[in-house]
């Protein structure tokens, strides 16, 4: 028979019931297991299915907002057109990258280049490079612009929203309206403080003073000034009342620059938002698989009809056949940056024959190559500069070679029919083309567009190389020269002979 003192121990042997201490104490391993269940929690919710249907619903709020505010309806003949009245109706303007997801291409109205990094907080910059100039012939044409941009998780508005269009804006309103008594006004969101709008105003006289110093031709078709206003999926729309007149006018002193932010912001996990993904088109590289904006409008049903797992395949046959469809057509013309000096994708750099237009070519491919097999051909220079970084770094170091050809090109016989013609072309047309061009701009070329005289001494400065940039992109603003390559450029026109 069991004695009572042994009671209490077989007592404390059974386990109670509820929630121990070491319910919630997780082992190493176990701990471990948990990282990787959240982790592929957030994999399921950040898929390319959730992605596009968040851009989808995004691009329906665009619609919405751009109906209300005097742009293309949700009727795709709404939108501008080649016709007399084609000044009625406010263009869509997709801020690039993004902005393009959020527009689908039929009410696309053109394309932006302000960059978020120009507006980050305490690192405000006007930027020479990308000016946009385009945006202001095309806001005094239609009495303002609606510019779509959207920002990732956490953020009301992308910078280039908030602050890098209000200060160029900003700017632009000084130099272009000097006399104008709103011109020296600064706007900024209500959300900012007023320290960064006092910092901000009093940068703006170095602001103008370089874009002065380039010395462009600038527009000077502006009559009002211009004026930032902020609409987010928070924002109170206008009724829209089908009358267009009545959704016209928003200043009346101001040419308004709608900036139009696509998403929703999301203030905790995506997990929580039942697959909403904010920003959804942001960081292409990381998830789309070579799909393009132009390539899921034309194919949206069939893409978000698909299941997850045929998505990649399918995206790169789509993509394939958008790329031969374009190399059939033409359509990725060649774009004149500067007299003589074009650029364009490789895909649309023809290879010069016998019977040809005399052009000359310079090609700048992705993968690299010997220097001893460069030269194809009196007017086909082929060099293999690598990818990205390592790209820009050899661009570098490649461009001697290619100043020297071009120049044996241009110093030949010319043929009085026509201009002479150099193509550069990389594999985005934008990048290392842009660059090498601005090089050869730069070289060959005095500021009237004479070719100089081979061993002229010449100084090259920042202040000219930037002008020049500042001409070619007001020509190209698609162009897309990464930092990387415009450092090459630099290094190599002011102190290669060193």
């Amino acid at each position: 028979m069991a004695s009572q003192d042994s009671e209490p121990e077989a007592a404390a042997g059974a386990r109670t019931a509820g929630i121990h201490h070491s319910d919630i104490l997780f082992s190493s391993d176990q701990q471990m297991s948990m990282s990787a269940l959240m982790s592929g929690l957030k994999r399921t919710t950040l898929t390319i299915h959730n992605r596009l249907r968040s851009i989808q619903s995004d691009a329906a709020f665009v619609a919405r907002a751009a109906s209300a505010l005097g742009g293309p309806g949700d009727d795709t003949d709404d939108r501008p057109s080649a016709s007399d009245d084609e000044a009625s109706t406010r263009p869509l303007i997709a801020n690039e990258r993004c902005g393009s997801w959020y527009v689908p291409p039929e009410k696309k109205g053109g394309s932006a280049y302000f960059k978020s990094t120009d507006g980050h907080e305490r690192a405000w910059k006007f930027s020479t490079r990308r000016l946009n100039l385009h945006i202001v012939e095309l806001a005094e044409k239609h009495d303002g612009v609606i510019v779509v941009d959207s920002t990732r998780r956490g953020k009301r508005m992308p910078d280039a929203l908030s602050t890098t269009i209000p200060v160029w804006c900003a700017v632009l309103n000084r130099v272009l309206l000097p006399r104008h008594a709103l011109s020296q006004k600064l706007f900024l969101p209500p959300s900012l403080p007023p320290t960064t709008h006092a910092q901000i105003t009093a940068l703006l006289p170095g602001f103008v003073a370089s874009l002065e110093a380039l010395g462009l031709t600038l527009p000077r078709g502006l009559s009002k000034p211009l004026r930032p206003l902020w609409i987010t999926q928070d924002s109170v729309l206008p009724e829209d009342d089908g009358d267009l007149n009545s959704r016209r006018t928003i200043f009346d002193d101001y040419r308004p620059v709608i900036c139009c932010t696509a998403s929703r912001r999301v203030a905790g996990s995506e997990m929580e938002e039942g697959g909403y993904i904010q920003g959804a088109g942001d960081d292409t590289e990381n998830w789309a698989h070579g799909l393009t904006p132009t390539v899921f409008w034309e194919n949206a049903d069939l893409l978000l009809e698909a299941a997850e797992a045929e998505l990649p395949a399918l995206i790169k046959r789509l993509a394939e056949e958008e790329q031969a469809k374009r190399a059939r057509s033409g359509s990725e013309a060649h774009v004149r940056l500067a007299p003589c000096i074009y650029v364009c994708p490789v895909s649309a750099a023809a290879i010069p024959g016998g019977d040809d237009t005399g052009e000359c070519h310079i090609q700048l491919l992705p993968s690299a190559s010997p220097k001893e097999l460069w030269i194809q051909g009196p007017r086909l220079l082929q060099v293999g500069l690598g990818n990205s970084k390592a790209g820009s770094r050899n661009l570098r170091l490649a461009l001697p070679d290619i100043c020297a050809f071009a120049r044996k090109y241009m110093s030949g016989p010319a043929d009085t029919d026509r201009e002479k013609k150099i193509v550069v072309s990389c594999d985005s047309g934008k990048d290392f083309s842009v660059g090498a061009a601005l090089a050869l701009s730069c070289f060959l070329f005095d500021d009237a567009g004479t070719l100089r005289d081979d061993g002229a001494q010449v100084h090259f400065t920042k202040t000219l190389v930037k002008s020049r940039l500042g001409g070619l992109m007001t020509a190209f603003p698609a162009g897309n020269p990464s930092r990387a390559t415009l450092q090459s450029v630099n290094s190599f026109l002011m102190d290669w002979r060193n």
